[in-house]
């Protein structure tokens, strides 16, 4: 009997979200930093709560190793040393470990996993198929992304998994991979393929479609496709039941998702829809993470005031500055100056006020919103993926 849902409770901090679910699924779209975010979750809360931390990445993109300070790492969990703390200057008092998935290894150990005995896990990692279909057909990497965070969330090795996912139109496709694996296994079209091989005859209305495809692509070809679904066609009830299981944990209590984007028009309408999408769907989004944000500061009225008066009367401003400091400084010079930061000031205060707006247009799904500001630079070290957390906390 599947788990009744209820709402949780809005949680309050990015702490208490960690500290209440065991799954935080990253999403956005592409660039908005939601990799190093993802990252720098993960390692500020191994930091201060005194958990243990996975960081998995399913995005092809190999930037977490570098953000963790890390040479590389793969399908098997790799734990961050705790020198890598000491030298970033934190006295960690939980573990951080990061894993990237291996598509290829993850598919074998499916087959392992399912397989009905030994002859059929043999036969099918042997056919000459499957090295090729698995990953090409029915989002292979996102299906075996999905099974390979229910794997390691069942395990219980970990308090927290936070998963970087492929960017947001690609994350769909990731969240609904489990249930189109499902539905493959028991499509019209696999049984299409089958039946003829698993009968031996051939009906009537399917002789012209099998007699072209003999003719192009070979018998022997037809067979070898036909053998590899029917061998897979055997591991049908494990993958259904584990799909379904992969399907209710991204719907349960214990995960929620936090959405990454910045202001700029493209990434905020990509989170838009991510976030009307997940509450449609009735998963908890944990929080809205904003990068690159300009800073409240300058929705100030007296700042406005100030740099009216800068803009406005920059040459009396800058004749009683040069004056009263004693510059060397030709006063035009000044006063043009002091006019361009006036101005400029201003021009931030529209951008910041459309931010504003933006920001408040997409509260309304996620329990928390958090604004990170400019860095001047990457963050590529795990010193400024804490500063980063410590930022988010």
């Amino acid at each position: 009997m599947a788990r009744r849902r209820h709402q949780p409770a809005p949680v309050e901090g990015l702490e208490q979200l960690c500290a209440a679910k065991e799954v935080l699924v990253s999403t956005g779209s592409g660039g908005v930093g939601k990799t190093t975010t993802a990252a720098a979750v993960g390692a500020t809360a191994a930091a201060q709560m005194g958990i243990k931390v996975l960081v998995l990445t399913v995005d092809p993109a190999r930037r977490l190793a570098n953000a963790l300070g890390m040479e590389r790492f793969g399908n098997v969990e790799t734990r961050v040393p705790h020198e890598a703390f000491v030298a970033a200057g934190a006295d960690p008092q939980g573990e951080l470990w990061a894993a990237m998935l291996d598509t290829k290894q993850s598919w074998d150990d499916l087959i392992r996993l399912h397989a009905p005995d030994a002859a059929t896990r043999d036969a099918i990692l042997a056919n000459p198929l499957y090295q090729n279909i698995t990953g090409k057909f029915v989002q292979s990497h996102d299906y075996v992304a999905m099974e390979r965070l229910y794997e390691i969330h069942t395990s219980g090795r970990y308090d927290l998994i936070v998963v970087d996912t492929p960017p947001t139109r690609n994350a769909v496709d990731f969240l609904d991979a489990p249930e189109r694996m499902a539905d493959f296994f028991s499509s019209k079209l696999l049984r299409w393929l089958i039946a003829p091989y698993s009968s031996r005859v051939v009906g009537f209305a399917s002789k012209p479609f099998y007699s072209v495809a003999d003719r192009i692509l070979g018998t022997q070809f037809l067979e070898d496709i036909a053998e590899f679904f029917m061998l897979f066609q055997t591991m049908y009830d494990g993958f259904v039941e584990r799909a379904r299981a992969v399907t209710e944990l991204m719907g349960s209590n214990q995960t929620s998702f936090l959405v990454v984007s910045t202001l700029e028009v493209a990434p905020a309408r990509e989170a838009e829809y991510f976030l009307e999408l997940l509450s449609a769907r009735r998963h908890h989004v944990g929080a809205l993470v904003l990068n690159k944000v300009l800073p409240e500061v300058l929705l100030d009225r007296d700042g406005t005031r100030s740099a009216k008066a800068l803009a406005k009367r920059s040459p009396e401003l800058a004749d009683a500055l040069t004056g009263g400091l004693g510059l060397d400084a030709d006063v035009r010079h000044v006063s043009h100056v002091l006019g361009e930061i006036g101005d400029r000031y201003l021009d931030y205060q529209v951008v910041a006020a459309r931010e504003a707006e933006q920001r408040k247009e997409l509260s309304e799904v996620p329990d928390l919103v958090l604004s990170v500001p400019y860095f001047t630079d990457d963050i590529h070290s795990l010193e400024r993926l804490l500063n980063l957390g410590e930022q988010l906390w």
